[in-house]
């Protein structure tokens, strides 16, 4: 009951920090809304991928065909919702970093990686787990790749083997700390 009672009032604490609500953003040129919802697929070299990165206006970077950056921030999003694994990859990489300036403590961000249908189980668990074990429950099998608890100016790396992932099942990624994976979650595909 301890444990339920002080989620509730980090979550509160999280949500009052923000504001409680997400303000509403300005309207964009159909052609830059189109390319900040673009997903980060890794498929150009790395010497390709910056340069198209910054000409689209998508702060998703790839950084080369099995890899990938995910920026995160003190308004709890990820600057995508997609991430696209080729299945040639081995192993492909994540970096996460949180461009924000707020400490772990009140808005850490990781990023977590499971089938979609495990998602809310893991979330549960890890919300238990606390976050001396990043809010997630150790050793957990449904989760395939995860990074630890990163606070404001802080970056984290994870590289997970592709064998994996299976085609035809939907995975999802999102941050674990409670109360983010509302904003904080977006999809996971296998691609050729």
């Amino acid at each position: 009951m301890k444990t339920y009672l002080a989620l509730i009032a980090a979550t509160a604490l999280v949500l009052s920090a923000c504001g409680g609500e997400k303000p509403a953003e300005p309207a964009k040129p159909a052609a830059e809304a189109s390319a900040n919802t673009a997903t980060a697929t890794a498929t150009a070299s790395a010497s390709d991928a910056a340069p198209a990165a910054a000409a689209s206006g998508n702060t998703a970077t790839a950084g080369g065909e099995c890899a990938v950056t995910v920026n995160s921030d003190d308004k709890m999003t990820f600057d995508t919702k997609e991430i696209n694994v080729k299945s040639s990859c081995k192993d492909f990489t994540i970096t996460l970093k949180h461009t924000g300036t707020m400490p772990k403590a009140g808005m850490g961000h990781n990023m977590v990686i499971t089938k979609a249908s495990d998602k809310d189980g893991v979330m549960a668990d890890g919300s238990a787990a606390g976050a001396e074990k990043d809010y997630l429950k150790p050793d957990d099998a449904r989760v395939i790749a995860t990074t630890k608890l990163i606070g404001g100016g802080e970056s984290d790396t994870i590289t997970f083997p592709v064998s994996k992932l299976a085609k035809g099942e939907s995975y999802a990624f999102f941050c674990s700390f409670p109360g983010h994976a509302s904003l904080m979650t977006g999809k996971v595909n296998l691609v050729d």
